[in-house]
């Protein structure tokens, strides 16, 4: 009994944030490694899923401290120095960028990124698509990148927030 309490303390307090089993996330989808155009690591990208909802997870190390703009791009390739391979932001919609823009947004819109001063940061959005649309655009026959940017998207400004120059860039890779 004494090891049974520690563990369901400690799901009780993971658990706490949910407001029904339904969130719990059951899946995960995808993952990917973000690197740097020199090609060090910077961190991993994670898509899970909880009934119809999918949900992004970027866990980033090694970039500089300040506010990034992150997208879903519609190339799965990351090719360096730049990562212009991986296309423009994921738009099947045909929206516009931002979601503080009145015609926005596009399904490869996420919130900022913000690292700290040791150089980490990790963020975790819902996609607006559901499970089965997301999943069909994220896996097409090109793939899907992830994309880190230099600059704080403004979440107006179309196409890309005047997000600055791509830092990081990760391939999401379906789950098997």
């Amino acid at each position: 009994m004494s090891k049974t309490l520690p563990a369901i303390a400690a799901l009780a307090i993971g658990l706490g944030g949910c407001t029904s089993v339904g969130q719990i996330p059951t899946a995960r989808i995808a993952s990917g490694m973000l690197h740097t155009a020199n090609g060090a690591p910077a961190g991993t990208v994670m898509l899970l899923v909880a009934g119809a909802d999918v949900t992004i997870n970027v866990a980033a190390i090694g970039l500089p401290p300040g506010t990034h703009g992150i997208h879903l791009h519609t190339v799965g390739s990351c090719l360096a120095p730049d990562f212009a391979s991986a296309g423009g932001h994921l738009n099947p919609h045909s929206m516009q960028h931002g979601t503080a823009n009145p015609a926005g947004s596009h399904l490869g819109d996420l919130p900022n990124l913000v690292i700290d001063s040791r150089g980490a940061g990790a963020v975790s959005a819902k996609l607006r698509d559901n499970r089965a649309s997301a999943e069909a655009e994220l896996f097409d026959g090109d793939g899907t990148a992830v994309v880190i940017h230099a600059d704080p998207d403004d979440y107006k400004t179309d196409p890309a927030g005047n997000s600055g120059k791509r830092i990081a860039c990760a391939v999401l890779k379906r789950a098997s």
